[in-house]
């Protein structure tokens, strides 16, 4: 087993955030980290985690471990018009990097030739699901001028801002790289929320849609909150344009300043219900 198949397959065993699932991989690489968790050589404890923060993880883990397959995954993602990239490959984004929680691999759909811009060559444009009218045309405004500019709007696919944002990106392509990239939180195979299937499949005809989850699986709240990181790292800098005070957009505009990307926001209509976000983010 080479260390592609292991880091797919590590994919579906672990969940994103799984600190001791990271912290195997850290220490003993993909392959051994798989090996133990999945019972193929013997259990031992390591540093970073107690004996019993290891017992309650194979625990944990036991249920998926008959489920895995990386090889079938991968042969999925290829029927698919993707692949699985992972660090040290060609088109692997650099800015993932700087995550101290960076996904094994990422799986892909869509045209991988224009590749992933860098983080100074993309702007992550996020906000609520319910966004006003004044949001979805400033969202608009922004995200065509970005596209003129050549730089890579990086979303969530989301209805509300995110959908607006991919649009206009598309809208306002000069067709030289990637328009818009959109970051999902469950498996490529099924393009969530359904309603936005056909902005996925105009972003996959010069761009991607990207997930670190392999086919099949289910978005889920916590997924979407990890998702968060990966588009905040995509990202030179990240932009809420609106939000509520609880909110996956300031999650993701957190993740992006603790990783020390620019933050950035747009404040709201004063007769919105959404909240004004000038001074949160300051």
């Amino acid at each position: 087993m080479n260390d592609r198949i292991a880091r797919a397959a590590l994919t579906r065993l672990f969940e994103p955030g799984d600190r001791v699932g990271r912290a195997l991989v850290g220490r003993l690489g993909a392959y051994a980290a798989l090996r133990l968790a999945t019972g193929a050589q013997p259990v031992h404890a390591i540093p970073e985690a107690t004996v019993e923060e290891m017992s309650e993880a194979l625990r944990r883990w036991a249920p998926r471990v008959p489920e895995l397959d990386a090889e079938k995954d991968l042969a999925t993602i290829e029927r698919l018009g993707g692949g699985f990239l992972i660090p040290g490959d060609e088109h692997w984004p650099e800015g993932l990097d700087d995550l101290p929680d960076a996904p094994y691999g990422l799986w892909y759909r869509g045209n991988i030739d224009n590749g992933i811009p860098a983080p100074s060559k993309c702007a992550a444009l996020t906000g609520s699901r319910d966004s006003t009218s004044y949001g979805a045309s400033v969202t608009g405004d922004m995200a065509y001028g970005l596209a003129q500019r050549g730089i890579c709007v990086i979303s969530g696919l989301a209805y509300g801002i995110d959908a607006h944002a991919h649009w206009a990106a598309l809208a306002g392509s000069k067709g030289e790289g990637p328009a818009t990239l959109a970051v999902l939180a469950g498996g490529l195979d099924r393009d969530y929320p359904s309603g936005n299937a056909d902005l996925a499949a105009a972003i996959r005809s010069n761009g991607l849609t990207l997930s670190e989850l392999p086919p099949g699986s289910a978005p889920t709240r916590h997924r979407f909150l990890q998702r968060n990181r990966i588009i905040a790292a995509l990202a030179g800098a990240t932009c809420v344009v609106e939000a509520r005070w609880r909110s996956g957009a300031l999650n993701t505009a957190h993740h992006a300043e603790t990783i020390a990307r620019h933050v950035a926001a747009v404040p709201g209509s004063v007769h919105s219900v959404i909240c004004v976000l000038s001074t949160v983010l300051r």
